[in-house]
């Protein structure tokens, strides 16, 4: 079975089948900041150390296989599907993964609506960009809404894994706008944090994982997702996570695209005490 080619003339390896024999992974980054990517949007993030800097989880050897990642949730009416065909899996009309020098480009159409999410490091920056383009490929406006989904590593990402009776209990969020801060231990006994932001008014969000996919759900199968709407919680303790949800309305063959921030900060304290950036 083919899963993809070389495109030497863009120097990409190009996907054209989610179904690989294992996760295809991509490595972004600069000289701080690092992104593994799948071909199927799976993967983590860390700044400078992959384990004491872990920004967003990742499980590895877990049934099924690459899981945690970057995701992308598209409801239309009653059709549930993610531009990298994971973590839904609903079949798409057209899939389509270019791993690049320095990025990867994931696209996904399903009911001629289509999005392709392009993911990179930008160079002397502690960020990640997800930029997100959508099209209605049809003859009529559509209405959706886009929910985005990074879950919060614990900074440890062997403490993130082992220690649940102590990491139950610190997992700390803020809100601001359309930015969700993930300021675990922030302070307490830590000079850094994290953050996840889109240039655009949300219509909603969600920080505690639970509330977001359900108790016996898994992340094919959201709870907020199926129900099309956001629960707006604010997670303390547990396990947080940062998902955004749009209400987009696009007419015939209008495109929009949005720009999804994943950072991280970290202050430096001068010597009378105060902090900066």
């Amino acid at each position: 079975m083919k899963f993809g080619y070389f495109d030497d003339n863009n120097r990409e390896y190009v996907i054209t089948n989610p179904k690989t024999p294992w996760p295809w992974i991509n490595y972004l980054g600069n000289d701080d900041f690092f992104s593994l990517i799948s071909n199927t949007a799976g993967g983590y993030s860390f700044f400078k150390d992959a384990r004491y800097r872990r920004i967003t989880r990742f499980r590895y050897n877990n049934v099924p296989i690459d899981d945690n990642g970057k995701y992308f949730y598209i409801k239309e009416n009653d059709t549930i599907w993610s531009p990298g065909w994971k973590p839904v899996k609903t079949e798409l009309d057209r899939y389509e993964c270019r791993h690049g020098l320095g990025y990867t480009k994931i696209s996904g159409t399903k009911n001629r609506l289509s999005a392709e999410i392009t993911y990179f490091v930008p160079l002397g920056k502690s960020a990640e960009i997800h930029s997100v383009k959508l099209k209605n490929q049809s003859s009529k406006s559509k209405r959706f809404k886009l929910f985005s989904f990074v879950e919060w590593n614990l900074w440890n990402a062997l403490d993130d894994m082992t220690n649940f009776q102590r990491n139950y209990n610190i997992g700390e969020v803020e809100l601001d706008g359309s930015t969700i801060y993930h300021k675990t231990e922030y302070r307490e006994r830590r000079n850094h944090y994290a953050f996840y932001s889109v240039n655009s008014k949300i219509d909603g969000f969600d920080t505690d994982r639970e509330s977001f996919v359900g108790l016996y759900n898994s992340y094919a199968d959201p709870d907020v997702v199926k129900a099309g709407e956001s629960k707006n919680t604010v997670a303390h303790g547990w396990s947080p996570i940062a998902s955004h949800m749009l209400e987009i309305e696009l007419a015939a063959g209008e495109e929009k695209e949005l720009v999804f921030v994943l950072g991280y900060v970290e202050t430096v304290t001068r010597r009378n005490g105060n902090r900066k950036k």
